[in-house]
């Protein structure tokens, strides 16, 4: 019984390999370009964008609860500490809370921003269709 010998090397695996691995590079590309974490925001008849005199402090809750200040991921108690060092009354923070947010997460973020006396909010919403 003989070996058959080994010429060429087979092409058609590795190029399979090199697509699914391209798409995920692009997928992912996308969102860290975007710089945005996925929030499905709910819909309102009137929606107004936030002046843009200053640049605002963005604090966003995603459909699985988890917290992000300026697209970092915060524990409540470490988004405290970081508003005190940042945050001063004047500073406009707009809220990005995904419709499918628990709303017991929304009600602790308000509570945290009064105790602070951060009172400058603007909560982003969808123009509705």
């Amino acid at each position: 019984m003989s070996m058959k010998r080994f010429d060429q090397i087979n092409m058609i695996p590795f190029i399979d390999i090199m697509l699914v691995l391209l798409a995920i590079v692009l997928t992912t590309a996308t969102f860290i370009s975007q710089g945005m974490i996925p929030v499905d925001l709910p819909t309102a008849e009137q929606v107004s964008e936030p002046s843009q005199d200053e640049e605002p402090l963005e604090i966003a809750i995603n459909a699985q609860n988890q917290l992000f200040l300026a697209g970092d991921a915060v524990t409540i108690e470490q988004l405290g500490e970081k508003l005190g060092a940042q945050a001063t009354p004047e500073t406009l923070i707009v809220l990005r809370i995904d419709k499918a947010a628990v709303f017991e997460h929304f009600v602790k973020l308000i509570d945290l921003l009064k105790t602070k006396e951060l009172n400058n909010l603007s909560i982003q919403a969808q123009q509705e269709p």
